[in-house]
């Protein structure tokens, strides 16, 4: 089972680990990408006036974005991936709440795709960042150099295993699944909603913690408390659910 899953720009300030390293990130061979990646952002920082430094955290405070501006991201403590986030997804999640063998599948087996490190397993430690979705570093866009030299590795680390891909549709440019896969969307009232699939999509992730299905027969006896397969739709190599929100 793999689950790919969203960061989210909202962070928690938890630490409780050194900084990062290669030995401490999914595909550490490739360490040295990561940090070609986090130099250009710095530097980019140390150069950029409080206005262009204001659209690129999506912050109108120019006090807030010099201290993040000055942030020592590769000198930094870090913890889990998986407890740095902290948007909606991760609040309905609740992943302090869960038990040792939840959260040990859940670190295990989920890969979140961050803007600023590309993927990493729920496990790998990071330290704080601020990095809006679809922000570029003077034109360079991260999404697409991940996804230029990080996606054979990820297709060998998947292999044939089950994947559900809880991911929003941004984070699909890092990556492009090549196997079968399973995809989720939320509706109410015959719309997709936007903003609240966030928060069912840390629901589910909590759920898959506890039921750890290994197959999609194992996935579709899931009761997704709140939830109703409304439709299944067969696209190529995805395997749409359609889940109708009942509260």
């Amino acid at each position: 089972m793999k689950i790919l899953f969203s960061p989210s720009e909202a962070k928690s300030n938890f630490t409780d680990s050194n900084k990062l390293s290669d030995e401490n990130l999914l595909f550490p061979t490739f360490f040295k990408k990561r940090l070609h990646i986090v130099e250009k952002l710095n530097s980019f920082l140390e150069n950029n006036s409080s206005d262009n430094l204001e659209k690129f955290f999506g912050i109108k405070n120019s006090d807030e974005c010099a201290r993040l501006a000055k942030l020592d991201i590769l000198n930094s403590s870090t913890c889990k991936a998986i407890q740095r986030y902290s948007g909606v997804a991760y609040q309905y999640l609740d992943f302090e709440t869960l038990n040792n063998n939840q959260q040990k599948w859940l670190c295990k087996n989920t890969i979140i795709f961050s803007n600023l490190f590309g993927p990493l397993l729920a496990s790998d430690t990071i330290p704080y960042y601020r990095f809006k979705q679809g922000a570029t570093i003077d034109g360079f866009k991260p999404e697409l150099f991940y996804k230029e030299n990080f996606s054979e590795a990820l297709d060998n680390y998947i292999g044939t295993d089950l994947v559900i891909d809880l991911r929003a549709s941004f984070y699909e440019k890092f990556y492009t699944l090549t196997c079968k896969h399973i995809t989720m969307k939320f509706i109410k009232n015959g719309k997709v909603v936007s903003h609240w699939a966030k928060a069912y999509r840390g629901k589910v992730l909590r759920e898959l913690s506890k039921y750890q299905p290994n197959s999609i027969e194992e996935f579709e006896n899931i009761n997704f408390s709140g939830l109703s397969i409304e439709e299944i739709i067969e696209k190529k190599l995805k395997r749409e659910y359609i889940f109708k929100i009942e509260v």
